[in-house]
């Protein structure tokens, strides 16, 4: 079970490292910026709630595993902790190709007043948000890796997180600065997964 849970939490750790501080180094290196924005909105926000959520998902996504090796009770299923594990790493995988995709417009968080160029090529020619559902892959596995209450809240709080920063924080935001361009996108393409999420602009049937 310890290695397991060993592994679990050294695979988060490298994961969260690579994805948020290597990746913000590239970008650095590159374009001058680190491409981080925070979070956006007051406290008590959808938008503010979607960066504290995430912020949880991640310590929930350690402590899973930390709390495993402190005696935590954690289901014991080979089979469930080798399909998170394949999970798990194809989830980072696509992490990375994902952010790679992005090149220069990659952020953490929103900046109104920005304008980055709309990507559509690479995964996001498949889905809209190939790095928050590949995230929300590699969390699942994760958590499937060290089964405990932890973990499973641990995903909870990403997949809220995920839903609320897209909805009421990016999708908003891209609409704003790319209009047409944006809404032709959104027509043929889904939100987290192909073919599923896709925005029909309808014309106003009153003018």
């Amino acid at each position: 079970m310890n290695g397991w849970a060993q592994a679990a939490l050294a695979l988060h750790l490298g994961w969260a490292g690579f994805a948020f501080g290597v990746r913000a180094a590239v970008q650095r290196r590159r374009t001058g910026d680190a491409g981080f924005r925070g979070v956006s909105g007051r406290p008590g926000e959808a938008s503010w709630w979607a960066g504290v959520l995430f912020v949880a998902a991640l310590l929930g996504g350690a402590a899973a595993p930390a709390a495993a090796l402190a005696g935590l009770p954690t289901a014991a299923v080979p089979a469930l902790r080798w399909t998170g594990l394949v999970v798990a790493l194809a989830g980072m995988a696509a992490t990375t190709a994902a952010q790679t995709n992005m090149g220069a417009s990659w952020r953490v968080g929103v900046d109104a007043g920005e304008r980055t160029t709309l990507v559509t090529g690479g995964l996001f020619a498949h889905v809209r948000n190939p790095v928050f559902t590949a995230m929300t892959v590699t969390g699942t596995g994760l958590a499937l890796m060290v089964p405990n209450p932890v973990s499973l809240i641990a995903v909870a709080a990403l997949i809220a997180a995920v839903q609320l920063q897209v909805r009421v924080v990016e999708e908003p935001y891209i609409r704003a600065v790319h209009g047409p361009a944006y809404a032709a996108y959104t027509a043929r393409t889904g939100r987290f997964l192909p073919g599923t999420g896709r925005l029909i602009t309808r014309p106003d049937c009153c003018t």
